[in-house]
Formats: C-alpha cells, sequence, structure tokens
C-alpha cells in the first residue's frame, strides 16, 4: 500500500525527537531483547521482537509495545520506557514490526478493521498467543500500547480483539476506523488532517461492528495527544474520547479533571480513580512527539501493573504523574476487626479499603487490602459478598471468582506475601443492574477485616 511522503518525513523527524527526549531512560540490555520466528499465523510477515526481564513474574503480564512508522519494534525498544519499567514491574514487552514499505501498520484495509479478518492484527495477536503458550504469560493482562501509526494499531487492536485485550495506551492515534480506505491505499488525509467527526454513536458502532455478536467487556482505554500535532492533528484527541466513551455507556462529561504536570490536562470518564474504562490527556504544546519522559509510567499504572502498593497521597504543591484521585484510608494504631465465633489461624488483623467508580451500567472497584498486624500475611484470599445484580467481568491483581454472589478474591504469584505495615491493591471491572452498592463486610481467612 502506498504511504505518503509527507507521512514518513513528519514521522521520522518526530522519531528523532522522540528518542532524543528519552535518552534519559535506563533501557534494558540490547542482548536481552530477542527475535522469535514461526509465532502462528501471520498473513502480512510482521517480525517480532520480546523483551523477558530476568525478575519476570511466574504469571507474568504482557505489554504490546507498537511502533510508528519508519521505525521497528528494535528501535521502539531503545527509545522508550517499557522495557524499564518491565525490569520493575516483572511483565513480558512484545515489540511488533511493520515490514511493508515506509513500516506503517495497516489500519486501513477491510481486513485490518474485522476480527481475525486478516492483515498486521492476526500476526499481533499470534505474537501474544505465542508468549501465553510459551512464556506463561497471563491471558487475563494483555495491553497493548503504540505512538502515531501504533496508536491507530493500538485502537485498531482494541476494536478487533476485545476478548484479548484488557486496555489501551494509545500516544498520537486515531480512533478505529477512522484511517480506513478502500482504494488499496494506507493513507487518509481527511482523517490525518482531523477533518472526520462522527458522532459518538457513530464512533462507536465501528468498533462493535468490527467484532458482530461479541458481548462480553470492553478494553478500557487511555489516549494522548499533542494541542500542536502537525501530522495526526489534534481533533482527532476528540473523537477517540467520544468513541471510546460511547464503547463503554459513557458521555462525555469527565468525572475528573486534573494537571499531573504543568503541560498535562487529564480527563477521566466512569471514574475518578486510577482504573478507569476512559482516560485522555491532553499535552499542551507537544508536536508529533510522544511519549515523552514519564508518560510510560503513566500508561503502565493505568493498566494496573504498576505493583501492589498503598494508594499514593493526595498531591500537595508538586504534581504528581500518576494520583489516584482517592485520598488513602486515614491510620488507626488499633484494629477493630473481632472475630465473633473462633476462626480457623488467620494472617493476622487487616483493614479493606474499597472505592467504587459506577457508571449506568457498570462499575470498576479498588480494593486495598492492609496488614495491620504484627505477622506476615501470606497466600491471602478476601471473602466479600456483591450485592444483587453485580457481575465481575475482569480483574487485576487478583483473580475473582465465582464471578457474582459470595466472591473471593486470591492473591496472584507477585503480591502473595503482605508484610506488617504493608498493602496491596486489587480490582475488577463488574456491571450491574441498578444496584451500586458495596460489600458489607470482608473476611480474610476467617478473620473479618475492618473497612476504612
Amino acid at each position: 500500500m502506498r504511504i505518503r511522503s509527507k507521512l514518513l518525513g513528519a514521522f521520522a523527524a518526530a522519531v528523532t525527537l522522540v528518542v532524543a527526549g528519552l535518552a534519559t531512560a535506563p533501557p534494558a540490555s540490547p542482548a536481552s531483547l530477542t527475535e522469535v520466528t514461526g509465532f502462528g499465523n501471520n498473513p502480512s510477515g510482521l517480525r517480532m521482537h520480546m523483551y523477558v526481564p530476568d525478575s519476570v513474574a511466574a504469571r507474568p503480564a504482557i505489554v504490546v509495545a507498537v511502533h510508528y512508522c519508519t521505525g521497528s519494534g528494535p528501535a521502539f525498544f531503545s527509545g522508550t520506557e517499557f522495557a524499564s519499567l518491565a525490569d520493575r514491574y516483572g511483565f513480558i514487552v512484545v515489540y511488533p514490526s511493520a515490514t511493508r514499505s515506509g513500516s506503517c501498520f495497516d489500519v486501513s484495509s477491510p481486513q485490518a478493521l474485522k476480527h481475525d479478518g486478516g492483515s498486521d492484527p492476526v500476526g499481533i495477536v499470534s505474537m501474544v498467543k505465542y508468549v501465553e503458550q510459551h512464556n506463561n504469560g497471563d491471558p487475563d493482562r494483555v495491553f497493548v500500547t503504540g505512538a502515531s501509526s501504533g496508536a491507530m494499531m493500538t485502537n485498531v487492536l482494541l476494536g478487533d480483539y476485545p476478548d484479548v485485550f484488557k486496555a489501551g495506551a494509545a500516544f498520537m492515534g486515531v480512533p478505529f476506523g477512522c484511517f480506513a480506505t478502500t482504494d488499496g491505499s494506507s493513507w487518509n488525509s481527511a482523517c490525518a488532517n482531523g477533518t472526520i467527526t462522527k458522532t459518538p454513536q457513530q464512533w462507536g458502532d465501528l468498533v462493535r461492528g468490527a467484532y458482530p455478536g461479541y458481548s462480553g467487556a470492553r478494553p478500557r482505554m487511555q489516549v494522548w495527544h499533542g494541542t500542536e500535532d502537525p501530522t495526526l492533528r489534534y481533533p482527532n484527541f476528540q473523537e477517540e474520547i467520544k468513541q471510546w466513551t460511547n464503547v463503554h455507556g459513557l458521555t462525555q462529561t469527565a468525572s475528573l479533571t486534573d494537571h499531573p504536570q504543568p503541560t498535562w490536562t487529564r480527563t477521566r470518564y466512569g471514574g475518578n480513580g486510577t482504573i478507569v474504562p476512559v482516560e485522555a490527556i491532553s499535552v499542551q504544546g507537544a508536536a508529533h512527539t510522544l511519549p515523552a519522559s514519564g508518560m510510560a509510567a503513566a500508561a503502565i499504572q493505568f493498566f494496573g501493573l504498576a505493583g501492589g502498593v498503598t494508594p499514593p497521597p493526595t498531591p500537595q504543591t508538586t504534581p504528581s504523574a500518576t494520583p489516584s484521585g482517592t485520598p488513602p484510608p486515614t491510620p488507626q494504631t488499633t484494629p477493630s476487626a473481632t472475630p465473633t465465633v473462633s476462626p480457623p489461624p488467620a494472617s493476622g488483623p487487616c483493614r479493606v479499603t474499597y472505592t467504587m467508580n459506577t457508571w449506568n451500567t457498570g462499575f470498576t472497584a479498588e480494593v486495598t487490602l492492609a496488614n495491620t498486624g504484627t505477622t506476615p500475611i501470606n497466600s491471602w484470599s478476601l471473602a466479600f459478598t456483591l450485592p444483587s445484580g453485580q457481575v465481575v467481568t475482569s480483574a487485576w491483581n487478583a483473580t475473582v471468582s465465582p464471578s457474582s454472589g459470595q466472591v473471593t478474591a486470591k492473591n496472584v504469584s507477585y503480591n502473595a506475601t503482605i508484610a506488617p505495615g504493608a498493602s496491596t491493591g486489587f480490582g475488577f471491572q463488574a456491571t450491574h443492574t441498578g444496584n451500586t452498592g458495596k460489600p458489607a463486610s470482608f473476611t480474610l481467612g476467617g478473620v473479618s477485616c475492618a473497612i476504612g
């Protein structure tokens, strides 16, 4: 497919700025980046590179990081912070490489915009399946992020494969279907210039039409855009917001607006915590140069991969890159949990903080489990009862089963132990039929936990 020369020139210039801006990010050793061949169905001949950190989790999450036009998987590896974040948090990063002229990904053909339709999306999903089968990757924690052409592919993959990807972060992208063409070209001037506008319903219908009959949970979406982007112009940012809020059944009225950094304006939709259905960050004065330093970390936190830690305190005079929007629980010196029956031996006193972000038919819940005792909590199982009509559709940093009624959240490999005075966090997304109440009580190993 034909790529316009001005797109390649703009992307090449942007790439130089992006890599220069991230020069201080400590990449992992290049020797640790390995190429994988024969990874499965690959109709467009993509190449696959993979980074597995030395500290990889026993059941690692998978992050697919998709490069810009003129780029490659190895270039995106060395020019972004995702590998160093994998070192910190133990997930695996997959770096696809486009091989067609111009090294752009196919986000415009009818095949690419359909579930199992062919072209690049099929090859990328094969890479994910390879990691799940050969590296014990967790199919419940698969995410995708990308810049420019890679951001467009992020939108495409979330539309084509909502059953594979749990969330995405798109840096300088366009809505799903915006770049669609029928003349064999991969370039859509109207979309690139931000002149294609649709209603939220129309944008949402394009996503839903990619996988007819699919009725499961939809991936969460984080979008980023610079206000002075000359290549994929800024109006595409609002069109993405329109699309993904509609996909999640939300209005375009933000639940929270804040400024994590002086040039960032962040809006959250469907809740005001860290884990929300849709999050959008506008970067004042930025051109086609994202992600800049610190932005990859914000994407990883949005995915829920930044470790099981106590939420940060409410920001004071210095803005935080990733405030949770929810203050931490007030510490108390004496646990209030007192069992009313003779329980089996327990790991120690506990406290649970449960925060809900609700919208018309669903919600997310963020749960913090704190060890207020003097001995470690090991291999924890937290039991609670969901109010009638609430059904869990996905979870992160824990397994939650069954999906309704009395449920149990169990640790995953990397957060099994909670030291005295420490805490771990997990969350889940669920649907509801009108009842947005919270569980009345929580028990850990048969012992009631304080709520606060």
